[in-house]
């Protein structure tokens, strides 16, 4: 079992930042790419962002350019940078460790809010 705790959520201005953290715990050493996902009240949770064990990420078009995911293996701990923060940006945002394509584990989730 893999534990991940989200951190950093909270209430922004628009065009401020925030940077989420999330911390993995338990058998880390089956988890390859990890991703941040979101999900805004009516909508599907999209990914966000993921990363690859070697350090290869992708984004969703609607954060490429203001979002950067990083890694630190040695800490099992993935980050989600967020600048030029929109009030659409506004949602639950879970940590995901990927075992498989279609396995793996969730985050409890952290709350993004911001304000226009």
């Amino acid at each position: 079992q893999v534990q991940l705790v989200e951190s950093g959520g909270g209430l922004v201005q628009t065009g401020g930042s925030l940077r989420l953290s999330c911390a993995a715990s338990g058998s880390t050493f089956s988890i390859n790419a990890m991703g941040w996902y979101r999900q805004a009240p009516g909508k599907e949770r999209e990914l966000v962002a993921s990363i690859s064990r070697g350090g290869y990420s992708n984004y969703a078009d609607s954060v490429k350019g203001r979002f950067t995911i990083s890694r630190d293996n040695a800490k099992n701990t993935v980050y989600l940078q967020m600048n030029s923060l929109k009030p659409e940006d506004t949602a639950v945002y879970y940590c995901h460790g990927a075992v498989t394509s279609i396995a793996g584990f969730w985050g409890q989730g952290t709350q993004v809010t911001v304000s226009s």
